[in-house]
């Protein structure tokens, strides 16, 4: 990746890498914070998440860095940044800075939710990145980039329309 970085220095100026979900871990991150950029992912739908410990210092032993866990289904309104309605469904995004145990350093989370306003069922996805003062919108604008760029790439690849020597 260094020579890549350093084949393009002067000609584009890089900032985000944005990999798939497969790439939302601790050894990714590391890897692309030690080219200085910022990764955005996604993390797994059952990831747990924690607020950053705010209690009082313990007599004993340092102090936490985990707070309170985060209940996906019962976000508090505060972080609550935008809601529409499309497609039969409410979609509503969060953002927060968030911890795990997994990554050491806190995270720039966004999660969508999305209920059906019909049946009222839930999903949601946790997208993800390093650089804490990235706003929602472009966190998960650049985010669903990335699949356009993939299904620009994976079409013409199956119907043939490319040889890959």
């Amino acid at each position: 990746m260094q020579d890549f970085l350093s084949s393009i220095q002067g000609k584009i100026r890089l900032v985000y890498l944005v990999m798939d979900g497969h790439f939302g871990n601790h050894p990714a991150l590391d890897m692309v914070r030690q080219c200085q950029l910022h990764l955005i992912s996604k993390l797994r739908h059952d990831a747990a998440l924690f607020f950053p410990y705010t209690g009082a210092k313990p007599k004993w032993g340092p102090t936490p860095k985990l707070g309170e866990r985060v209940d996906i289904s019962r976000i508090s309104e505060q972080y609550l940044k935008e809601t529409k309605v499309e497609d039969g469904a409410e979609i509503r995004t969060y953002q927060m800075q968030l911890l795990t145990r997994e990554f050491l350093e806190p995270l720039n989370v966004v999660i969508l939710m999305r209920i059906n306003l019909e049946t009222k069922a839930c999903t949601h996805a946790i997208l993800f990145s390093s650089d804490l003062d990235l706003s929602y919108d472009q966190l998960v604008d650049f985010y669903s980039l990335r699949f356009q760029i993939e299904f620009n790439f994976r079409t013409p690849k199956q119907s043939g329309a490319w040889k890959i020597l």
